[in-house]
C-alpha cells in the first residue's frame, strides 16, 4: 500500500490517460478494484471532435497517436462515466485538459460542485491558444501559472502530468511542485511524425503524433530518475512499460506509482500483471515499496 496525497492505493499501478477510456470496457477483462486508481481519458469544459483520421499509427517499439483528446464534455462525463467510476472501489483520476486556463478551471469547477473524484491531473500538453499554441508544460512559468490558478479554486489533490519535449524537464516539475502540485505524472507522449513511403505523405491525418510504447521507456525512466532528486512531491510513473520489471525500473528510479498505457491496446490484462509482478519482487526481496522507491538514485 502506498499513499499519494494522503490518500491510501491498495497497489501502485494505475493506467496511464487516454489509454482505458473511463475503465468500463476494461473491466470486463479486469477487476477495477485492484488498481490503485483508474484514470480518465481528457476531460474538457466543452465536447472536443479531436484531429481528423488517421489518429493512429505503428512503429518499431511502440505507436504514434494524433487522437487530439476527443472527448464528450465535463457535462456527459460526469453523467456517463464518473457515476460509473463512483462504484469501481478505487481511487479516480480525472485527467483535465483545455486551450486556456479558464477552460481548466470551468472542468475543475465542474467536478467539485459534483464530487467523487480522488485527484486532477491536469495535462499540460496542450497548445495555450492566448499564448500562440504552446504548450503550457514546455514554458515553466505557463505551468505554473495554470498550476496556481487550479490550486487557488479546489482542494482536490492536484497531479501534474509533464511533457518530455522539454530541454530541462526538472524546471517544470519544481514550477508545478512550487504552485501546488501535490504530485506529478511523467511522461507524456513524444512528439512523431511516420511517413508513408508509397504516398509520400505522413500517416497521419494530424501530420505529427506523440509517440509511445516500448521505444520511449529509458527517456522516461531518465525523466523520472532526475524529477526525483529535483522535487519532494511523489512522482506517477510512465512511459513504455508493459512488464513488471519496466515498471520496477520506474520506481527504482524514484516513481511512487507507475501507470500503464500502450499495453493496454495489446493486453487488457497488463495492469493486473505488472501488479503482481512488482508484489513477488517485493516478496522475493523481502522489503516493501518505500524499500525500494528511489533506491537507485
Amino acid at each position: 500500500m502506498i499513499k499519494i496525497a494522503n490518500k491510501e492505493w491498495k497497489t501502485p499501478v494505475t493506467v496511464a490517460s487516454g489509454t482505458f477510456a473511463s475503465g468500463r470496457e476494461y473491466g470486463e477483462f479486469i477487476n477495477l478494484s485492484h488498481l490503485g486508481a483508474v484514470t480518465t481519458k481528457g476531460v474538457s469544459d466543452v465536447p472536443w471532435s479531436g484531429n481528423p483520421a488517421p489518429r493512429v499509427a505503428e512503429t518499431y517499439g511502440g505507436m504514434l497517436n494524433s487522437i487530439g483528446v476527443q472527448n464528450v464534455g465535463v457535462k456527459m462525463f460526469i453523467e456517463k462515466d464518473l457515476e460509473f467510476l463512483q462504484n469501481t472501489n478505487t481511487n479516480i483520476i480525472v485527467n483535465i485538459c483545455g486551450h486556456t486556463i479558464d477552460d481548466y478551471l470551468k472542468v475543475i469547477e465542474a467536478l467539485d460542485d459534483h464530487g467523487g473524484a480522488h485527484y486532477y491531473e491536469l495535462n499540460v500538453s496542450c497548445p495555450n491558444i492566448k499564448e500562440g499554441g504552446i504548450s503550457f508544460g514546455v514554458n515553466a512559468k505557463e505551468t505554473e501559472k495554470l498550476t496556481s490558478a487550479c490550486r487557488k479554486i479546489t482542494k482536490t489533490p492536484l497531479i501534474v502530468k509533464l511533457s518530455p519535449n522539454v530541454t530541462d524537464i526538472t524546471e517544470i516539475a519544481k514550477a508545478a511542485e512550487e504552485a501546488g502540485a501535490d504530485a506529478l505524472s511523467l511522461i507524456n507522449t513524444l512528439k512523431g511524425i511516420a511517413i508513408d513511403i508509397n504516398s509520400k505523405k505522413p500517416f497521419l491525418g494530424g501530420i505529427t503524433g506523440g509517440l509511445s510504447g516500448p521505444a520511449i521507456k529509458p527517456i522516461a525512466v531518465r525523466m523520472v530518475y532526475e524529477t526525483y532528486k529535483a522535487v519532494k512531491i511523489p512522482i506517477i510513473g510512465m512511459g513504455g512499460i508493459f512488464r513488471p520489471e519496466d515498471a520496477i525500473e520506474f520506481i527504482l528510479a524514484g516513481a511512487s506509482a507507475v501507470a500503464i498505457g500502450t499495453a493496454n491496446f495489446s493486453n487488457p490484462r497488463a495492469s493486473i500483471e505488472i501488479i503482481n509482478g512488482i508484489n513477488e519482487y517485493l516478496e522475493k526481496n523481502n522489503t516493501d515499496m518505500q524499500g525500494i522507491i528511489g533506491a537507485a538514485t
